[in-house]
């Protein structure tokens, strides 16, 4: 199912899940992080090679049976991804700056730094290895860098401007978290559908969804942790 023909260029947790489901109810079938673990056929390992060679990449292979990308997974390669498929149109979802930090560091950087580490040679592994690469290019793996809060909140403001100036102003689409679907449908030339907006992915949703996989695997954390804000 190729060539793509959305790139949802905006980091996660800015909406990128709710953006996936709006997608699909679309007509799309989109690819989101959280494919590399409900689907089998994704490879990790591809993509984690893609990282660090970018000009080889096969992206028609890597997101076979996927028309539209959102998320990290989409958000790192979204250029390359541009050059492969000029005629994409990206969606930028945005939110402020101190609200995503927030929001990464109660759900990405609260998994990386609570989960214990697979072992290698197991899928869960590759996942694990693929996610601290990928997402802001390690550094929200690393709590060195990302509790340098000012830094990594300028990081994700200059990846905001970087896509605004590398996009043709006509394929390019601004997103603010909660919008909802006339301006998205208008730039996809879709009709709007009959059914809210999708809200998906807030911060309570995250942390269960990773708790239920791992307790099912007998590694899960204890609930220790502070209350969660409700925030995508």
């Amino acid at each position: 199912m190729a060539p793509v023909k959305v790139i949802g260029a905006g980091f996660g947790r800015t909406g990128t899940e709710s953006l996936r489901f709006a997608l699909d109810i679309l007509g799309y079938k989109t690819h989101h992080m959280k494919c590399f673990l409900t689907d089998p056929s994704m490879d990790c390992n591809g993509f984690y090679n893609a990282y660090h060679n970018r000009e080889e990449a096969d992206w028609d292979q890597l997101f076979e049976g996927y028309d539209a990308v959102t998320d990290f997974s989409a958000a790192t390669f979204y250029y390359d991804l541009y050059k492969k498929y000029p005629d994409a149109k990206v969606i930028l979802t945005v939110r402020s700056a101190d609200s995503w930090y927030t929001s990464i560091k109660n759900t990405t950087f609260w998994t990386a730094k609570e989960f214990p580490i697979p072992d290698e040679g197991t899928r869960a592994f590759d996942v694990a290895r693929l996610c601290k690469t990928i997402c802001l290019d390690g550094k929200i793996f690393d709590p060195e860098s990302f509790l340098q809060e000012e830094k990594i909140k300028q990081l994700y403001r200059d990846h905001i401007e970087d896509v605004k100036k590398s996009i043709p102003e006509d394929q390019l689409l601004v997103v603010e978290l909660g919008e909802g679907w006339e301006r998205i449908c208008k730039f996809l030339g879709k009709d709007v559908p009959d059914v809210p907006y999708p809200r998906s992915n807030s911060t309570t949703e995250f942390v269960n969804f990773f708790l239920n996989r791992e307790r099912t695997a007998g590694v899960a954390p204890p609930l220790s942790q502070p209350v969660l804000s409700q925030s995508l």
